[in-house]
């Protein structure tokens, strides 16, 4: 028998071919059976034509594997009905073609990879690998990212050949520590599967700490207490473990100090007493520094500004001021300037000036001087006179503005310096027109006796009340001379029969002052023992005064002869008993009223103003003005003082030297008066 076969390539989509065996019998002796050998995969059916012929098909019973058996090779046994049996055999191959029944599979179905932050680009992270157990296309696989985020696409790459993931942006442990993706592995024919990839991102030390500042008080009160809070902390490092340990401290030597709190959270509090007004502002530095590996940190400086209290008083420049101004100085004009600093700040220390309330020589002080609040410059509110005062002090206070305010005190000395504003004034001879003064020179007088002193003061002080003396006009310009400084007129030579008997001198008085004052006076002069020898006193009298009593002072001359010539023989006496000293004769009013005398003269030493070596002894007729005698006598005491010279009364005169003379008529004294 003879088969026919068919191609069995088709057997894989189950369609059975036709088998036949021919068998040149016929009837009972011909193909009767067909026997198909024991597999698991196929059947032989045998299937009858209409004309009676068989033939054999071979169906597919259970699905073939190509990836379990590729091909098989089957036996099938055609016998016919014959006696003996006749059979013929023939050997089908199947060959199992590939159809796509397998999906690729991964060889891990979750990835789990590690990679460190900062990766450079195109570093390698993970390559997954499927595999397919089909062939040619149906096995040719592919890999793509099934699921993964925007996030994750802009960081990661994947290869479709190879499967290898790779880094394409910045990997940032601090914005994501975790990524998660899918990758699908697609075979030719569009059968997939899926894998989970986990990639996990270790952490490096980048990033500094970061410090917060989340509460600071600004300014601070110098006051403040050692221990307040003036500001919050906080440090925060976005990286993890070790690496966002952080430790915080600032620098040293200044009141403050960092106090650990809850979490990453510091308070600084101060720990010294502040002053504004030794530092104003602080710059704290806060550095940070993590336990990283290599440590990084990170610094912030606070700005603290110390908020003023007033704590402290104005304090002037110098503990006393003194000023000084010329007399006669015009009201308004600046005497010095007094000035205070306050160290404390704005209205604190802003000083204003102002007088304490006092008296001067019994005013009040604010008549006298005034004081700029804002600028502290004093001024003269009237004009001063050295001869009233030469000093006097006031007291400034300097007050802050603060709440409460604060004061200090200074003393200022205000010193009135002299102007020569005053001329002399001559105490002796009496000034022209208050009386008539005559002094009587003995005919034997000498060259060099003393027959006269002029007296005169001057209200001034210093060189402004150095006076001299100096004649400006005599009758007998060689006959007398005057000491500059002491005002002592003396004969230059012996008193001769040939000159007048009628000596008038014009005696000017001038202070040493820029510009110098003067003052002039006229002292007459008789040369004469006695007044017996004087026929034309009335005419002398009446040619010098101008006076209209001359009709009195001849009466009053004749009234008192009898007294002179009494008294003339008590001059002889005395004149012997003090070798001869020089007779005057003045008239009375040289007691020196006290109308003459200006207040507040003294003695200026040097300066030749009352001061002199004589003393001198007045005596007076009772009612007599004319008639008056004077005698120098020798006197050595100490010049007087000031007040006792000038201030008194001629009665006080007699009572502050004691009786110079027994007689009862004194009526006036110059006595014990040093010039």
């Amino acid at each position: 028998m003879l088969f026919s076969l068919y191609d069995l390539r088709d057997l894989i989509y189950s369609e059975t071919p036709f088998l036949n065996a021919h068998d040149a019998d016929i009837g009972q002796n011909s193909v009767q059976s067909y026997a198909l050998q024991q597999n698991p995969h196929f059947v032989f059916s045998i299937q009858t034509t209409n004309a009676g012929h068989k033939y054999g098909e071979l169906v597919l019973n259970k699905e073939l594997d190509r990836e379990e058996q590729q091909e098989m090779k089957l036996l099938l046994t055609a016998v016919d009905g014959g006696s003996p049996q006749r059979s013929g055999t023939v050997v089908i191959h199947v060959i199992v073609l590939d159809a796509n029944d397998n999906a690729p599979v991964f060889s891990e179905a979750v990835y789990t990879a590690s990679l460190a932050e900062n990766s450079p680009l195109k570093t390698p992270v993970i390559t997954v690998s499927a595999s397919d157990a089909d062939e040619g296309v149906n096995g040719e696989i592919t890999y793509e990212f099934s699921r993964i985020s925007d996030k994750s696409r802009q960081l990661f790459s994947l290869d479709q050949e190879t499967g290898e993931i790779s880094v394409t942006g910045d990997i940032d442990f601090e914005e994501g520590s975790k990524y998660e993706v899918f990758v699908e592995a697609k075979d030719g024919y569009g059968l997939s599967s899926e894998a989970k990839v986990i990639i996990d991102i270790t952490d490096v030390n980048d990033n500094a700490p970061v410090i917060y500042l989340k509460s600071v008080t600004n300014p601070i009160p110098e006051n403040v207490s050692p221990g307040t809070e003036v500001g919050i902390i906080n440090v925060q490092d976005r990286d993890s473990e070790n690496n966002r340990q952080v430790h915080c401290f600032i620098q040293q030597n200044i009141p403050f100090k960092l106090v650990p709190s809850i979490k990453n959270y510091y308070s600084l509090v101060s720990t010294g007493q502040l002053d504004r007004e030794v530092v104003s502002d602080y710059n704290i530095t806060i550095s940070a520094t993590d336990e990283g590996s290599p440590p990084l940190s990170s610094s912030k400086s606070v700005q603290l500004s110390v908020a003023d209290i007033n704590d402290n008083p104005p304090v002037f420049e110098e503990q006393s001021y003194s000023a000084y101004v010329s007399e006669n100085n015009k009201p308004g004009s600046t005497l010095c300037s007094v000035s205070a600093r306050d160290p404390d700040w704005r209205q604190n220390g802003t000083v204003i000036y102002s007088l304490l309330s006092g008296e001067v020589n019994g005013a009040p002080v604010s008549s006298y001087v005034s004081v700029n609040g804002d600028t502290g410059v004093i001024h003269a509110v009237r004009s001063f006179d050295y001869e009233q005062f030469r000093s006097f002090k006031v007291q400034v206070m300097a007050r802050d503005n603060g709440s409460p305010p604060l004061s200090s005190n200074v003393t200022v000395s205000v010193f009135i310096s002299d102007v020569n504003d005053n001329s002399p004034q001559i105490l002796y001879p009496a000034p022209e027109g208050n009386s008539f003064m005559t002094e009587l020179v003995p005919k034997a007088a000498h060259g060099g006796s003393l027959v006269s002193k002029v007296i005169a003061v001057d209200a001034d002080s210093g060189q402004n009340a150095w006076l001299s003396y100096h004649i400006v006009k005599s009758t007998d310009p060689g006959l007398f001379s005057i000491g500059v400084h002491s005002g002592e007129i003396r004969t230059q030579r012996d008193i001769s029969e040939s000159d007048s008997m009628k000596q008038n001198l014009i005696v000017s008085v001038k202070d040493n002052g820029q510009p110098s004052l003067s003052a002039t006076c006229s002292m007459y002069l008789l040369i004469s023992d006695n007044l017996a020898e004087v026929p034309e006193l009335k005419e002398m009298s009446n040619l010098e005064n101008n006076s209209k009593l001359t009709s009195y002072l001849i009466i009053a001359l004749v009234s008192v002869s009898t007294f002179f010539l009494t008294f003339v023989i008590i001059i002889l006496g005395v004149r012997f008993c003090r070798r001869r000293k020089p007779r005057l004769l003045f008239d009375g009013a040289v007691a020196i009223p006290s109308a003459y005398l200006p207040p507040n003269y003294a003695d200026v030493d040097g300066t030749g103003t009352l001061r002199s070596t004589y003393n001198y002894d007045a005596y007076l007729t009772t009612g007599s003005r004319t008639s008056d005698f004077k005698f120098v006598t020798s006197y050595n005491d100490n010049t007087l003082p000031a007040d006792q010279t000038l201030r008194k009364s001629p009665s006080d005169f007699v009572d502050a030297f004691g009786d110079c003379d027994d007689s009862p008529e004194v009526g006036a004294l110059f006595a014990s008066l040093n010039c």
